[in-house]
């Protein structure tokens, strides 16, 4: 096979047997199946052009990874409060896209705690399930609070991560399987310590906070032949040749027998990819 187009992230599934799927969008109107190239050779080669993704113009450097730099000072998904939700200034008038925000950051959102490289916490909208999980290489993922808005599923986040991570360590995550946990352990301890400060936020801001006691935990499977011992980051500015035999794919990282390479830091980028 030979394909040559503007890396995006790869699309995810999760399949009956909980697997998760993926496919790849590098050319318009074709998804290529990812999960069916494991076991065999595979090589990108990055062609020196880079296009936002957003607005398709030409760009010397790609901005939150695959944006230029006119779309990523612009965009409302590019500023400050999508990674910090808590810092929303959506009512000082300031969103940069207010009718964007509507959309996206004023709809049900969920509060959930995952398996990743260990016990995190994390929020996404409630229509990103599992999606989030496997972009993140998920074992496990429980939702366990929903909140009316981006806003206050990040405040919510901000009270719980003084007792858990918020964040997955990448190479620890590619290295093994992490153990199992009990998830629903996990949300009884949490929200023991913190549903009176969780109420009071919500009483402040006139919203409601709902716990998800009856959800249960995901778990999720990737299709990976075997782990790398050593975890090499492969950087197509530094090596625009990079591949070797695919072993594995998790979260949105490919993991060749030569290194890993993640598909989503190099959104934009023109590739030429064979097998």
């Amino acid at each position: 096979m030979n394909y040559r187009g503007a890396l995006r992230k790869m699309q995810v599934s999760l399949s009956q047997d909980g697997i998760a799927q993926y496919q790849l969008p590098l050319q318009v109107n074709c998804l290529l199946p990812v999960n069916s190239w494991l076991g065999k050779a595979l090589s990108l080669s990055y062609q020196g052009q880079i296009y936002c993704i957003h607005c398709g113009r030409k760009t010397q450097k790609s901005f939150n990874q695959g944006y230029c730099f006119p779309c990523f000072r612009r965009l409302a998904c590019c500023d400050q409060c999508i990674v910090r939700p808590e810092l929303c200034h959506y009512f000082l008038g300031t969103c940069r896209e207010p009718e964007w925000g509507k959309a996206h950051c004023f709809q049900p959102h969920v509060v959930y705690l995952a398996n990743s490289s260990g016990l995190k916490v994390g929020i996404t909208r409630q229509s990103e399930l599992p999606t989030r999980w496997i972009d993140q290489g998920a074992s496990q993922g429980l939702p366990i609070l929903q909140t009316p808005s981006r806003h206050l599923a990040g405040i919510v986040e901000v009270i719980l991560k003084r007792y858990v991570s918020d964040r997955t360590h990448w190479q620890r995550m590619l290295k093994t399987e992490s153990p199992p946990l009990d998830l629903a352990a996990e949300r009884a301890r949490l929200l023991a310590l913190c549903q009176k400060e969780i109420q009071a936020e919500a009483e402040r801001l006139r919203a409601e906070v709902s716990e998800l006691t009856s959800a249960e935990t995901v778990t999720i499977r990737y299709p990976v032949l075997s782990y790398p011992g050593k975890v090499c980051a492969l950087d197509l500015d530094r090596q625009p040749d990079v591949g070797g035999t695919l072993l594995g794919i998790k979260g949105q990282y490919l993991i060749f027998d030569r290194g890993v390479i993640n598909i989503r830091k190099f959104a934009g980028y023109e590739v030429e990819l064979r097998g």
